[in-house]
């Protein structure tokens, strides 16, 4: 697996890779992350199509999420201590 290119971003670290006909993109926040797999065939413009898809609606069901995770793993951590 490869970086093909990291994308700037005020909440979270983007990262697409390329592996095995496919792109990975790698977004990151804190310690939670979520990945996305896209087959290089079902794009025309190969790496310029995965940052049209990385667009600003994307990118707040993204944040949404990542609050979700954070809730689910904050409750699942106190289960676990207490």
């Amino acid at each position: 697996m490869r970086v093909i290119a990291e994308l700037p971003h005020p909440d979270f670290k983007i990262s697409i890779f390329s592996m095995n006909q496919k792109f990975i993109v790698k977004i990151e926040r804190g310690i939670l992350e979520q990945s996305y797999k896209i087959a290089e065939m079902d794009l025309t413009d190969g790496v310029n199509s995965v940052f049209e898809l990385l667009d600003e609606e994307f990118l707040t069901t993204v944040a949404a999420r990542f609050k979700e995770m954070a809730v689910d793993f904050k409750a699942a951590y106190n289960r676990y201590n207490y």
